[in-house]
């Protein structure tokens, strides 16, 4: 069983209004492989996002990670 974090992110994003420009910001929960988390930690950042919570989805916690 391959193991996923239930990530929760938040990205601002600009929508048009309007007056002018307004700055959001946008809140998303998604699954990441275990193989994939620094690329997509990676792109939340460059962004200008920010990780608000990370939690072990499958998987065991603990368990040898090969570090």
């Amino acid at each position: 069983m391959s193991r996923y974090f239930k990530v929760t992110a938040c990205i601002p994003s600009l929508k048009r209004v309007r007056t002018g420009r307004e700055l959001q910001n946008t809140f998303f929960t998604k699954l990441v492989p275990y193989e994939n988390w620094f690329g997509e930690q990676q792109r939340i950042q460059k962004a200008g996002g920010k990780v608000l919570k990370v939690e072990l989805f499958t998987g065991s916690q603990g368990a040898n990670v090969g570090v």
